[in-house]
């Protein structure tokens, strides 16, 4: 069985949220908190704190932090700053443009973000898109099983960006680790997905994963209609709680994704009872650091639909 699944919080302007669903959670790496209680729906943010000049934030108390459903402020019921593992979907292009070094830069640059830069507890999934997704591994520590798939790639086709994050979803549900996260390494703008933009905001409402996405905009002209569509990607990875990378070579490349991996080391969970059941309607979530400049990413809502999805072994 998988961790106890949260129901999904969003939170504003600027802290990850995740949620997870309405069986008791695993209390561990929670602190000077009660645990989570069966058959209460626990709502769990993963916020990303930042100050002014964009530096991380660590080492806050749970006292620093204040959290709004709704403009209502919440008891916080959970909390810790330690390091809480990570399921992690890789979504890599594989369509024409990516072919050569583009596709050799990459393999390597995810090679090392998850087996450098994260934690060995956590696990991942890699799915390969060009005009269609390619699941490439199920949820893995495996170096050699990820190092395989990324050398059978052969970049051809088109781009469905939407259509990748979206069949990646369910697979997300069916993680052990409490925290969920998707990072986006394309260098097109989605030009073959069946899902519509809109379709990906509705999908994302309803999961606790934040999506970051690392475009690749190199100098060189393209034609306007297959260059990166970088608004669209802000776009989706700000409403989830994650953001957007631009960059231009593999130097910039392998430093956008070890960026990332400092960020996903270096988030809160933060856990509430929300007043509300699970309707189906869209409940707003704010959380705020008090006293301070300092900004919290995350959703900024959420909709209150239960989750029993079980993992299967």
């Amino acid at each position: 069985m998988r961790a106890p699944v949260l129901r999904l919080a969003l939170t504003g302007v600027v802290a990850v949220v995740t949620l997870h669903a309405q069986q008791p959670a695993s209390p561990q790496g929670f602190r000077d908190t009660t645990p989570f209680r069966s058959g209460v729906d626990v709502t769990t943010i993963t916020a990303t704190v930042l100050d002014k000049e964009g530096h991380l934030v660590q080492d806050l108390s749970r006292e620093a932090f204040e959290v709004y459903e709704d403009n209502v402020r919440q008891p916080i019921t959970n909390f810790t700053h330690d390091r809480v593992p990570i399921g992690l979907g890789v979504l890599l292009d594989i369509s024409d443009s990516m072919f050569g070094k583009r596709i050799q830069d990459a393999r390597a640059a995810v090679d090392r973000f998850l087996f450098d830069l994260l934690d060995p507890a956590d696990e991942f999934f890699l799915i390969a898109f060009n005009h269609r997704p390619r699941p490439m591994t199920g949820w893995t520590r495996d170096q050699a099983e990820v190092e395989r798939a990324l050398d059978s790639l052969k970049p051809t086709g088109g781009t469905a960006i939407y259509d990748a994050i979206v069949e990646s979803l369910p697979l997300i549900d069916r993680r052990e680790r409490d925290r969920a996260a998707i990072v986006v390494i394309s260098d097109g703008a989605d030009t073959a997905s069946n899902a519509t933009l809109r379709d990906l905001h509705t999908a994302l409402l309803r999961t606790d994963t934040f999506v970051y996405a690392i475009a690749i905009d190199p100098p060189a002209r393209r034609a306007i209609n297959t260059s990166v569509n970088v608004q669209a990607l802000r776009e989706i990875t700000a409403e989830s709680g994650g953001r957007t990378e631009v960059v231009q070579t593999s130097d910039e490349l392998r430093d956008a994704t070890a960026r990332i991996a400092d960020e996903l080391n270096s988030q809160y969970m933060i856990g509430y009872v929300s007043p509300h059941a699970a309707d189906g309607q869209f409940h707003s979530i704010r959380v705020r650091v008090t006293g301070t400049d300092d900004r919290v990413r995350a959703r900024n809502g959420y909709v209150a639909s239960p989750r029993t999805r079980p993992r299967s072994k």
